[in-house]
């Protein structure tokens, strides 16, 4: 059954105010500036969007407060965070797509010593559950994913196709585990000994408290001994990697292809960006902003943007760079007043 949304249904979701538009009109959908339509809901995220905001046909805009939009033929709802007010809008639309459907697929495996409510929990074709598992109301997991033994997993929380969660691991409230991620891998541990590296054990858990997101493909690593610990709110994006006995504060970005080395403690609030690495035992602090590819090879303190190999502030790092960048200039300076001197005798 199609779904809608009125203007005043939508003012009222996001907690905006109208600036212009009818209170009753109804919409059916939602998309880009570029490509809505009149019975789309679209949003005002950036200044660099302008130009696609006056030509836009969306029936109804999501704006930034403070504004002065002229005669713009759309509605416009006027919101403090257009961006994050969207998410709700699609969020609304995303509920008549797919929705939680509760049981078990014949086709799925649950073992007998596990503890889940069929009429609550969607479990999908070919996944398994495994003794001792733990599984909270309003969870689904998804077609192959395997929840080995003594897993528990919160309420309302999303395991991803294919996804694996080892042994003994625990998982909060609302936590998705997107398709392909590992969580509970062994850690990544050797000693060389007798001419070879001869594995250490690795029997601690991984921890992941309320309101995380791994994303597709990430890997989370066991700890060695005691947690590898995810803290609650945070974001980890596709293909990262976590080692073992690592410590992640709460509410942290930690975007793709990025890798956190074994036994580093991050903060709060940290932002970690595109392919950065973080070395074993460093620490970084609360708020800290790791720019793309950034290298943290010892310990950073919080509330400052890096960037570079190994990091420096930003700042720091700039000036660096621009000095490298005058290098090809200095060398012909050099050459031409060696040349120069060469003449002279």
């Amino acid at each position: 059954m199609a779904i809608s949304l009125s203007i005043s249904e939508l003012a009222d979701r996001i907690d905006g105010t109208i600036i212009r538009g009818e209170a009753g009109s109804l919409f059916s959908g939602m998309a880009a500036l570029d490509t809505a339509g009149p019975e789309d809901i679209s949003f005002l995220g950036n200044e660099k969007y302008v130009p696609q905001f006056l030509s836009t046909k969306a029936g109804a805009v999501i704006v930034p407060t403070g504004h002065d939009f002229g005669n713009h033929p759309s509605a416009l709802i006027a919101v403090a965070n257009p961006s994050l007010a969207f998410a709700a809008v699609v969020r609304h639309f995303a509920k008549s797509v797919k929705p939680f459907l509760p049981g078990v697929h014949p086709s799925a495996f649950v073992d007998p010593g596990a503890s889940l409510d069929p009429t609550k929990v969607r479990v999908h074709p070919g996944a398994i559950v495994m003794a001792g598992a733990v599984i909270g109301d309003g969870t689904e997991i998804g077609p192959n994913a395997s929840i080995q033994e003594e897993v528990r997993i919160g309420k309302d929380c999303h395991i991803g196709a294919n996804a694996s969660i080892r042994e003994r691991c625990l998982l909060g409230d609302r936590v998705t585990i997107q398709p392909g991620a590992v969580i509970g891998s062994d850690g990544y541990g050797y000693e060389f000994s007798g001419g070879q590296h001869v594995k250490i054990d690795q029997v601690g858990i991984v921890e992941i408290h309320d309101d995380v997101e791994i994303g597709a493909n990430t890997t989370i690593d066991r700890a060695r001994f005691g947690k590898t610990l995810i803290g609650e709110g945070t974001k980890i994006d596709n293909l990262c990697q976590i080692a073992h006995n690592v410590i992640i504060g709460r509410h942290c970005l930690i975007v793709s292809q990025s890798g956190l080395a074994g036994s580093c403690r991050i903060g709060d609030y940290v932002t970690i960006a595109a392919q950065s690495g973080v070395a074993g035992h460093v620490f970084i602090g609360e708020k800290a902003i790791l720019s793309g590819r950034c290298g943290a090879t010892t310990s950073l303190d919080g509330g400052i943007i890096y960037a570079g190999k190994p990091a420096l502030p930003i700042r720091e790092e700039n000036k660096l760079q621009a000095h490298v960048r005058r290098l090809p200039k200095l060398i012909a300076r050099v050459k031409a007043l060696e040349d120069a001197l060469k003449g002279e005798t």
